[in-house]
């Protein structure tokens, strides 16, 4: 939600200023310049960027639109749902939970944390890693480096979706000074027509300039950095879950596990431990 606010506020005080200062906003509605840069920019996009990028990109845009990050209440329910999962394989022994880990969306208690059964990227890391705990013979500093791969895999195979979108919105004030000469070229062309008709076509020329450097700037720029930041939350949340599976591994108890994986949690979104042991118990944040 974030995200659509601040587009609307850099368009809204440009076309308020432009207005204020006596613009028409008319002015602006040159529809061969949009064609031109607009197209040159998929164009040099599809050329730079692979399909699989593209798809994550498409993939991501929700997530960054809603400015849909983890929150303490995401990760409250996340630690409660392992703390669970950890009573029973401490109680009845390890195998117990196979069944939890097989088929997440039907277990009783890993069900209850929508938002991680939801990822289904993000379950499978956790469901996977304890299958391999359960297969038994992984000592947990091995398991540890299995899941730092993984980790290491989904930021590598991420970290081009931010860059091809900070690429093109690199590319937009190159582009625009190319709508604009081609704009100078039809100037140069319909000098005869009097210096009405020039100035219309410089008008049109500047208008090449002005959106490229502000779809640059003003919109994708901080489309991706806004990318980055989905990704890094991500990433993190993926931590906490390996630091609560290798803690348990190295046999301690579920708590001191639960405990040890909040500290990763980032210090706007981390729950006190009371809060924790509080939701734990049943009650609310």
């Amino acid at each position: 939600m974030l995200v659509i606010i601040g587009i609307v506020i850099v368009f809204g005080a440009i076309i308020t200023g432009f207005t204020i200062a006596g613009g028409n906003i008319v002015l602006l509605i040159q529809v061969a310049e949009y064609i031109t840069i607009g197209g040159a920019a998929l164009g040099s996009f599809l050329v730079g960027t692979p399909m699989p990028v593209i798809k994550k990109i498409f993939a991501l845009l929700p997530k960054v639109l809603k400015s849909e990050n983890f929150s303490k209440e995401d990760y409250l329910n996340l630690l409660k749902s392992f703390n669970d999962l950890f009573l029973v394989a401490q109680r009845d022994g390890l195998l117990s939970i196979e069944s939890h880990v097989e088929n997440p969306k039907e277990s009783e208690i890993l069900s209850r944390n929508a938002k991680f059964i939801e990822n289904e990227f993000i379950s499978n890391f956790f469901c996977d890693t304890l299958k391999v705990m359960l297969s038994g013979g992984v000592p947990p500093h091995e398991l540890e480096s299995l899941m730092d791969s993984e980790i290491e895999t989904y930021e590598a195979e991420n970290k081009p979706v931010p860059a091809s979108i900070t690429k093109l919105a690199d590319a937009f004030p190159g582009l625009g000074i190319v709508a604009a000469v081609l704009g100078i070229i039809v100037t140069m062309a319909s000098i005869s027509e009097g210096a009405e008709a020039v100035g219309h076509h410089v008008a049109a020329a500047l208008v090449g300039t002005f959106l490229g450097v502000l779809m640059s700037y003003g919109v994708f720029n901080p489309f991706g950095s806004a990318l980055e930041h989905v990704i890094d939350h991500e990433i993190r949340y993926m931590e906490t879950i390996k630091t609560c599976i290798v803690s348990y591994a190295k046999g301690n108890p579920p708590i001191v596990a639960v405990e040890m994986a909040r500290r990763t949690i980032y210090s706007d979104v981390r729950p006190t431990f009371s809060e924790l042991e509080d939701y734990m118990r049943g009650g609310k944040e």
